[in-house]
């Protein structure tokens, strides 16, 4: 039996619930060396921790005996960064200790303290608790740890990350000083190995070794987006993935409200996850995706950590994580114990090095390419409806009168398009998206360097010169950045002129009379980092006011939207962009007097 060197009845649990073959983490504090010692373990989260850590401090707090005694003060405190995690631990520990008897008792915020407390003095082997929750019950006298051999910190680096520090030293203090200390983290930076020099005694330091491609069971994804195409591109991601559940990551509150109305509308099972919503309401939220009434998970990295769902499949970052930690911990959602997972960042053209630079830290080697297209959506959809498992199923007495009056009055042909109507009624619709086409060695075609979109010949209306960051080497492409100024500054197509594409940069025309409401709705966007700024001295007098004149005009000129202005493509137009771009020269005939 692999767990054979572990506690009999935990080895007798851990066959019952199936487990064979100890994962990497689980197998090497199995190891002799380990015994009584302080461990100082580097895994990635869904690796097997918990029962790992169960295993590990059985011969400290049940020895050789097959059950645990009366229950008193516990034996071991588990130290989880959230409520879900420690809630999650708790069942973990359950089954686990179930055959020696052990009381594990629960103590997190958003619960009663009240309940907690009377369960504390009635006596428990084992607690699981957040550090706030279990430090507020050692100050109140309701947490005895006299009695403590064992402690775990698991995912200490997420504790520290979280604001838990001073509760975690507070912890550390107040154990007693032979305790044994466990502390698990998925990753080792320079503040976890200095709380584990300062609390651990000669800890054995355990690196399960993660590869070079970040997690084996996961497959990274980088899906290249235009800006103003992330909502569209993860509706696409869910449908063509059709996971049982999935997770998809914000940075913050708004985004996942957004998001999730989003959604909801397209007509997707959703709920959400952030710092706002009452225990209950993620409890209820938890239920609704473990029992499949939801499947799809809106959430914020603080929100979601810990969750554990069997079912998931799909993670999808819709806002990049701040750096290759929050990588990792969002994607080891997926992928855990053993089961497949799918990890997919979005990418605009904007964010394209921090993502290079996110996936070189977390050592992982993504797959790039595009959102699914609607038209390949549809194809799988076709296949899924071939092989749904209902058409092998036997048809009961009454579906088969059904069937059979069906087929005297319709055609079979009409019967299966009625069928393949109603089967994609249910589903929402996909989105027409475009592929920007870059990657971590691709700058894409060039695009002309002027004149690329231009507005209808013979329209005569004064305009402004705009400026955005981004050009050729960013894939720029009318095909995105004409919706995406239509967004940005509430705008329509027919009041944007000329969008001329140059290596580093884009200019464009907007219509005079909407230009200063443009400038102020574009100058900031949540949802990408490309910046719109006036082109200084952006306003060129049009034609027909001055001329048989050469130059730009006056100063606070207007150009009009007129094909004669812009020339061939390449050509560079007086004083607008692509032209003489230090603004418009002053007039060299005898200055008007000031009016007014």
């Amino acid at each position: 039996m692999p767990f054979a060197a572990t506690s009999a009845p935990l080895a007798k649990a851990l066959a019952e619930r199936g487990y064979e073959t100890p994962t990497p983490v689980q197998e090497n504090v199995l190891k002799p060396e380990t015994e009584a010692r302080d461990l100082l373990v580097s895994a990635q989260t869904g690796s097997g921790k918990t029962i790992a850590y169960g295993i590990a401090i059985a011969a400290t707090i049940l020895g050789e005996a097959e059950r645990f005694g009366q229950a008193g003060d516990p034996l071991a405190l588990i130290v989880a960064p959230t409520r879900e995690l420690a809630i999650q631990v708790t069942a973990e520990l359950a089954w686990l200790y179930a055959d020696a008897k052990a009381e594990v008792v629960t103590c997190v915020g958003g619960m009663d303290p009240r309940a907690e407390r009377r369960k504390l003095q009635a006596g428990c082997h084992i607690v699981v608790g957040t550090p706030g929750r279990l430090r507020d019950h050692l100050e109140r006298g309701a947490l005895q740890i006299g009695a403590l051999q064992a402690l775990v910190l698991d995912e200490a680096d997420e504790m520290l990350n979280l604001g838990f520090r001073e509760d975690l030293e507070f912890l550390l203090e107040a154990t007693p000083a032979e305790r044994r200390t466990l502390l698990f983290s998925a990753t080792l930076p320079k503040t976890i190995m200095a709380m584990a020099k300062r609390y651990q005694r000669d800890a054995l330091r355990i690196e399960v070794a993660r590869g070079t491609s970040g997690h084996a069971d996961i497959e990274y994804r980088a899906v290249r987006i235009a800006p103003n195409e992330m909502e569209h591109a993860i509706v696409n991601v869910l449908r063509h993935a059709d996971a049982p559940s999935a997770i998809v990551f914000c940075n913050t509150r708004e985004a996942v409200r957004h998001l999730h109305s989003g959604l909801l509308e397209r007509g997707f099972q959703v709920v959400t996850l952030s710092g706002e919503l009452g225990q209950n309401e993620r409890n209820t939220a938890m239920q609704a995706l473990r029992d499949g009434r939801a499947r799809v998970c809106v959430a914020t990295d603080v929100a979601a950590r810990g969750i554990d769902l069997p079912s998931l499949g799909l993670v999808i970052h819709a806002d990049l994580p701040s750096d290759a930690e929050t990588l990792q911990h969002r994607s080891g959602r997926t992928g855990r114990a053993g089961r497949k997972g799918v990890s997919v960042l979005l990418v605009p053209i904007s964010r394209r090095r921090k993502a290079e630079r996110l996936m070189a830290e977390a050592r992982i080697n993504a797959t790039w390419g595009g959102a699914p297209s609607a038209e390949e959506i549809r194809l799988r959809d076709e296949e899924r409806l071939l092989t749904d498992p209902i058409m092998d199923v036997m048809a009961s007495e009454e579906e088969a009168a059904s069937a059979k009056s069906l087929l005297e009055r319709f055609s079979p042909e009409v019967i299966a398009t009625a069928l393949a109507r109603l089967y994609r009624a249910r589903l929402p619709a996909p989105e027409d998206v475009f592929d920007p086409g870059f990657g971590p060695d691709k700058r894409g075609t060039d695009f002309a360097d002027a004149g690329e979109r231009r507005a209808k010949p013979g329209r005569e209306m004064a305009s402004v010169w705009f400026h955005m960051d981004v050009g050729r080497r960013n894939n720029a492409d009318p095909k995105w950045i004409l919706p995406l100024l239509c967004r940005r500054g509430k705008i329509t197509r027919q009041e944007i002129g000329a969008i001329k594409i140059y290596d580093r940069e884009t200019k464009f025309e907007i219509a005079e009379e909407v230009a200063r409401r443009f400038a102020s709705a574009a100058r900031v966007s949540a949802e990408d980092d490309i910046t719109i700024t006036p082109v200084e001295g952006g306003f060129i007098a049009p034609a027909s006011a001055e001329r048989g004149r050469k130059g730009p005009g006056g100063p606070g000129g207007k150009r009009p939207f007129h094909k004669k202005d812009g020339g061939k493509p390449g050509g560079r137009p007086a004083g607008g962009p692509g032209g003489d771009t230090r603004g418009p020269r002053p007039d060299k005939r005898r200055a008007r007097p000031a009016q007014g």
